[in-house]
């Protein structure tokens, strides 16, 4: 399976562009089954997440069509409504199909997505926001089997132990747009990929307001026509990039970004010591000095510090002056990362939730083995400040989210370089 190379101790210099939004376009994609007539989807990042989630749609009745940037999404069959698990164990976001098929053809069986390195995802807020609208729920077989003659509008609280879901508001929300009455999502998910949904669905004639605030409301219509959209960029990739010009002492301006999505992430990055500047409308200017501030953080919940950015964050840590105390409140295990960090010679424990990061002078080059998504991106940073040279296995996991991570980290001056091996297990 393909490996990165990586030579360190190259700053990072130039531009970068950031792609469109894999956690808005993989819900935005599955919206489309509540459609009558063709939508388009436009700025999808060309990634292994979408090529499943089109393959997904295609085993739904859908005709998917169009190449690149530009997605058409046609429903032709409705009679299939099984997404079965060689489809589902390759992507958990699967889930969002059943929400949509639920209220379009009154029937879904969407197979247990089970959980991943990270910890488990459970689906009991996803079902609960079905069976407030009317559904009923069993399992059968490893499957999720939700049934409805018709959904009716509610109000339902979606607050979980580790606060909102974002995919399970997308769920009910989608849902409820063809629900019979009024629906009130409590304690929504605000993320704005949340908001990127609601706007695709409006523009398709639903009725939603509230999105990206802890309340949503939904006006049940009796159907939705297809329509053009555009994905929002992606704060995961661009916090990744502005960390990976932090950690190399680099300067960089990262395009096609919005700050109003990272506020909590420019926040710590100040704190640490990076130079942060807008440049433009949706541009931003990353420099920073040799010197690095030790900080504390949380993961919350939008708009707080994201999850996703807590692996990167950790790497850049590694080299503050000074003791950071980073503390996992989304998913406690979310840790897998720290033991292949301390193989590069980080100083790194882990107390319950919190990781204590103690700086060091640097770190070394080492192989090392990805376990998910953003503990991939985290080994790639360190890999590019580190002494020597790094070899990051198993990037099948990075190809998840990052399009073309080596090509756009080679254009600002890294030495990176990606060697071919054999296909990555469906695992």
């Amino acid at each position: 399976m393909d490996k990165f190379v990586i030579h360190g101790g190259r700053r990072l210099r130039g531009e970068v562009a950031v792609s469109g939004s894999k956690n808005a376009a993989l819900p935005i994609l599955a919206a489309t089954l509540l459609t009558d007539g063709p939508s388009t989807i436009v700025g999808a990042p060309d990634l292994v997440d979408v090529a499943n989630m089109r393959q997904l749609l295609a085993d739904l009745g859908a005709e998917v069509t169009g190449q690149g940037k530009r997605i058409q999404v046609a429903v032709r069959d409705e009679r299939r409504s099984h997404a079965v698990y060689d489809r589902v164990r390759k992507m958990r976001a699967s889930i969002c199909v059943l929400g949509p098929m639920l209220a379009k053809r009154r029937r879904a069986r969407v197979a247990m997505p089970g959980g991943c390195a990270i910890g488990l995802r459970p689906v009991n807020l996803h079902l609960r926001g079905l069976r407030a609208l009317g559904a009923q729920i069993d399992l059968d077989g490893g499957d999720i089997v939700a049934t409805a003659k018709r959904l009716r509008g509610t109000s339902v609280f979606l607050g979980g132990p580790f606060g909102s879901t974002v995919l399970g508001t997308a769920n009910t929300m989608m849902a409820a747009t063809l629900a019979q009455g009024r629906t009130v999502i409590e304690s929504a998910a605000c993320e704005p990929e949340v908001v990127d949904l609601a706007a695709f669905l409006n523009a398709a004639g639903a009725k939603i307001t509230g999105a990206g605030t802890p309340r949503i409301v939904i006006e049940g219509v009796k159907q939705l026509h297809g329509a053009k959209h555009t994905i929002i960029s992606d704060r995961i990739e661009a916090g990744t990039f502005m960390i990976a010009a932090a950690i190399t002492h680099g300067e960089v301006i990262v395009r096609h970004v919005n700050l109003d999505h990272l506020v909590a992430v420019v926040d710590k990055l100040r704190e640490i010591g990076v130079h942060v500047e807008p440049v433009g409308d949706a541009a931003v200017a990353i420099s920073s000095s040799r010197h690095l501030e030790p900080v504390d953080v949380t993961t919350q919940p939008y708009p707080g510090f994201p999850t996703d950015l807590q692996a990167q964050l950790t790497a850049l840590l590694c080299l503050a002056d000074g003791n950071s105390a980073i503390t996992e409140k989304i998913f406690p295990d979310r840790f897998l990362h720290v033991a292949e960090l301390g193989r590069m010679g980080a100083d790194i424990r882990k107390e319950g939730y919190t990781a204590i990061v103690t700086g060091v002078k640097r770190l070394v080059g080492a192989p090392v083995m990805a376990s998910d998504l953003r503990a991939s991106a985290a080994l790639v940073l360190a890999g590019l400040v580190a002494r020597g040279t790094t070899t990051v296995n198993r990037v099948y996991h990075i190809d998840r989210g990052y399009e073309q991570i080596e090509r756009k980290l080679a254009a600002l001056g890294a030495n990176i370089r990606r060697t071919d091996g054999q296909p990555p297990p469906a695992d």
